[in-house]
């Protein structure tokens, strides 16, 4: 059984180092944002699904993420476009797992029409909710699209045979979740924001916003555990890190 993992350039966003990385300077820094594609012999799966398209041209969502980032997203961005790249149709996909509902993560599910999301019940009860949501910068309009929708409580099997598995890493929100995949070479956890770079998961500051910094200390000990016992983990939003990984990771 064959399963594959491509990273897909959904854009950059640049801010000061301060917004990542608690009592860092305000010098800028630009950091990618990722979607992956994994390939399963029962069905592609897309982790996470880059920013929405509205953020390509002038308007009120642009002007509105520009208060607080420099934009880097084109048409080529889109994760629709990114797939097609990659021979694939966006509307061929059959799973989305979201590690969490921030606008970078979930603005491209529009742009997936035909799948079955799949999300943390924490984080989908705090999206829905007024004052979560509000907290946690989210936009139902991502992501309350109608989609077949499956939440969940915990680790979840994707297919039953322990290939892909979600793993509950709350903090970053109230339902954060990473990724694991198991492929030939070994196994390969992208840990989406429970840690934006490899420092932090080696210890460096946590960003100085976040639902509960010390549900996400946790959930990086955890991930740490997993690197101990020979997993790779890939940061969220790690220039260096996503940047050196092969084009597909089999």
């Amino acid at each position: 059984m064959t399963i594959t993992i491509e990273p897909l350039s959904c854009g950059t966003l640049t801010a000061g180092r301060s917004m990542f990385e608690q009592g860092a300077t305000d010098d800028e820094i630009e950091i990618p944002v990722p979607a992956w594609l994994i390939r399963h012999p029962e069905g592609l799966v897309l982790f996470d699904c880059g920013m929405h398209a509205d953020l390509t041209g002038d308007g009120p969502l642009r002007d509105m993420v520009s208060l607080f980032f420099g934009l880097g997203v084109d048409d080529d961005a889109l994760v629709a476009n990114q797939l097609a790249a990659r021979d694939v149709d966006a509307a061929s996909i059959d799973i989305v797992v979201l590690s969490h509902l921030h606008f970078d993560h979930t603005g491209g599910l529009a742009q997936i029409p035909d799948a079955r999301v799949v999300i943390q019940q924490a984080e989908w009860d705090a999206g829905l909710d007024d004052d979560l949501s509000a907290a946690n910068s989210f936009r139902r309009e991502d992501y309350d699209l109608g989609h077949d929708l499956v939440t969940i409580d915990g680790e979840h099997d994707l297919f039953g045979d322990g290939s892909v598995t979600c793993l509950p890493t709350p903090g970053h929100t109230p339902g954060h979740q990473s990724l694991r995949v198991r492929v030939d070479s070994g196994e390969i956890v992208l840990c989406a924001d429970c840690a934006y770079f490899s420092a932090t998961l080696d210890g460096g500051a946590l960003p100085p916003i976040g639902h509960d910094p010390a549900q996400q200390a946790a959930s990086i000990s955890r991930l740490r555990s997993l690197a101990d016992a020979g997993a790779t983990l890939v940061p969220g939003h790690d220039t260096a890190a996503i940047g050196a990984l092969p084009a597909v990771m089999r």
